[in-house]
């Protein structure tokens, strides 16, 4: 198999895990790679949507704009999450990277007609969008029904689940690919609000943040409390 499929970093937790050789094989005529550096923009909404991908590494952000032209965050895209929709002439929201990010990138138009040809490439990519569709959901929960606490230990437990590593002591560390405006953007907060969550759950013992943007979750199950709807 050509190296893009062999060496890709998320195939197995991709849509590409589930596909069959025949798939695979299409999909790596269709894919190339692609760098985009911090604050690139892959798709601008409103504009033709020219492709979908793989996100490969790196976090991007998912943003619409309000009517007076401020930016509003509405998702973020993680290692082995696509990107795009296909069968959409023009891109709903901007995708926008919050730190270097590598893709596997397909043309929308082949892309799309080989989801007509290989049906079950086409079921994967929905179960994929019912998934996210599920996470949009719940998102609202956060933003509706929790307090200012468990919205910032719900995201934060979020981040560890998709970027944190385990530590020597048993911890897990990440690095924030969000500035703290952008964070309260996220979670419908104000900026000191989220400053001084962030000092409370370190001054409880349950982060630690070492330097710079590197958090440290010090107690797991504390943080799982805090994030419940009391």
């Amino acid at each position: 198999m050509v190296q893009i499929c062999g060496d890709c970093r998320v195939r197995d937790r991709s849509i590409c895990g589930s596909l069959s050789d025949e798939e695979l094989e299409t999909l790596n005529h269709l894919g190339r790679n692609r760098h985009l550096h911090k604050g690139e923009t892959l798709l601008w909404a409103g504009e033709e949507a020219l492709v979908c991908a793989n996100l490969l590494s790196g976090v991007l952000k998912v943003s619409a704009a309000t009517a007076d032209g401020r930016e509003q965050i509405v998702g973020l895209l993680y290692p082995s999450d696509f990107v795009g929709r296909p069968f959409a002439e023009e891109a709903e929201q901007s995708v926008t990277a919050l730190t270097e990010v590598d893709l596997c990138v397909f043309p929308r138009k082949p892309f799309e007609a080989a989801l007509e040809h290989h049906a079950r490439m086409e079921r994967l990519l929905l179960r994929r969008t019912l998934a996210a569709l599920d996470e949009a959901r719940a998102r609202m929960l956060l933003l509706g029904r929790k307090t200012a606490g468990e919205k910032l230990a719900t995201f934060l437990l979020d981040l560890a689940g998709h970027l944190g590593q385990r530590c020597s002591e048993g911890d897990t560390s990440f690095d924030l690919p969000l500035t703290r405006a952008e964070i309260a953007d996220v979670l419908g907060l104000t900026i000191e609000t989220v400053s001084r969550q962030m000092t409370k759950l370190k001054q409880e013992g349950l982060i630690d943040l070492p330097s710079g943007r590197q958090v440290t979750i010090r107690d797991r199950h504390a943080l799982e409390e805090r994030a419940e709807v009391a």
